[in-house]
């Protein structure tokens, strides 16, 4: 017995065994205290409620929803409304940080500081400080239609929000969209073919020709085929009524919340991109610029592919932080997941933890679906050893 006891692998193995005990004992009693609860209050634990008519609306929905739907269907609206503001920030959040993170490292005195003072400014600021001012101080005051807000051209800005022109889908779109699919997909690797061609073999590789070549010929198949153009340009127009038709519209709540998520999120990945371009060794660029070699072909051939294995594991973090960071929608009334589980639908249900239980399980497959790709995608850049 003695023996055992001194055995580290005993001790290993029993601590988790009494770590899981544990956590099992507490997870026993917080149910039981939860049945005893809803014994008390006549409810029956479950996600039943799910199938039963939500009764509310919802302002913003891409998805067809009205109050008379279940509010499974005002989750998957909610769901939805999360998922575009997560994907565009985080496209227009890594255009800004990459962007502002070369800037940092400019010779321009003026650009290098200007790049410093949004860093500054922007990572010190409470986040739900910003949004405010966006919504408020900026987009919420913008004029009235009835203020002439045609400000220049098809763009109308107004308190009641953004309109652009936008594309709209003709037929055949699907077609041009499977071609143009296929075209990319060979695009890509043709890019990858001429990158090897031109590393193994010394010769031009000259990509962007090859990859704009095959998106160009999908393209022209699929005019040979369908004949016309899968989309025209939709502009925005006042109707009599004030009423704005047409072209991409954006409100209020969407435009502060995309914008505050992604100027703030974009000041961190710019320091990222600023400490990954730092960390590749000074005697790369300069053998970069004894070839020949420009500023922006080295810096896109020899500087980023390298600092890309140090810039991608912290840009994970601030990826799944602007995923998680959405959720501070509901303090400009932007119906997210959040918003339209923890607000109305709890609320209305009473259900308190089940409607606890959908938001974290739902916030927390999205950050592990976004760590699986940027995961994949780490391996794509990391050293190759032979």
């Amino acid at each position: 017995m003695m023996k055992l006891l001194r055995d580290d692998r005993f001790w290993k193995i029993g601590g988790q065994a009494i770590a899981l005990i544990l956590v099992i004992v507490v997870a026993a009693i917080l149910w039981d205290n939860l049945s005893a609860n809803y014994s008390q209050l006549g409810i029956a634990f479950g996600f039943d409620f799910l199938n039963s008519q939500a009764s509310f609306d919802i302002g913003e929905k891409v998805i067809a929803y009205n109050p008379e739907n279940s509010y499974r269907q005002a989750y998957f609206v909610g769901l939805i409304n999360s998922f575009r503001v997560m994907g565009i920030g985080i496209i227009l959040a890594t255009i800004a940080g990459f962007t502002v993170g070369i800037a940092r490292l400019s010779d321009n005195w003026l650009l290098r500081n200007l790049a410093g003072l949004y860093v500054e400014i922007l990572r010190n600021t409470p986040l739900l400080l910003q949004l405010f001012f966006w919504y408020f101080a900026v987009f919420i005051s913008l004029p009235k239609l009835e203020e002439n807000p045609q400000m220049s051209g098809p763009v109308y800005l107004t308190n009641r929000g953004i309109a652009l022109p936008w594309l709209a889908v003709l037929p055949g779109f699907e077609i041009w969209l499977i071609l143009l699919t296929v075209g990319v997909l060979v695009a890509a690797g043709l890019w990858q073919w001429r990158a090897r061609v031109m590393i193994e073999q010394a010769k031009p590789g000259r990509q962007l020709f090859w990859a704009l070549s095959a998106i160009a010929l999908s393209a022209i198949s699929a005019f040979i085929i369908t004949r016309n153009l899968p989309f025209r340009l939709d502009f925005p127009r006042l109707t009599a009524d004030l009423q704005l038709e047409g072209g991409l519209k954006l409100t209020p709540e969407f435009a502060a919340l995309v914008t505050g998520l992604s100027l703030y999120t974009g000041s961190y990945i710019a320091e990222i991109v600023r400490a990954g371009i730092q960390s590749v060794p000074k005697g790369q660029s300069e053998a970069a610029k004894s070839l020949g070699l420009t500023s922006g072909t080295m810096m896109r051939l020899v500087i980023l592919p390298q600092a890309l294995r140090v810039i991608i594991p912290p840009l994970t973090s601030q990826y799944l932080n602007l995923a998680k960071n959405s959720s501070l929608a509901v303090a400009i009334a932007y119906p997210d997941v959040y918003f339209v589980v923890a607000s109305p639908t709890l609320n209305q249900t009473g259900r308190a933890i089940e409607a606890m239980l959908i938001i974290m399980v739902t916030y927390l497959s999205i950050s592990l679906i976004i760590s699986l790709l940027m995961n994949l995608y780490n391996q794509t850049v990391q050293i190759k050893e032979r």
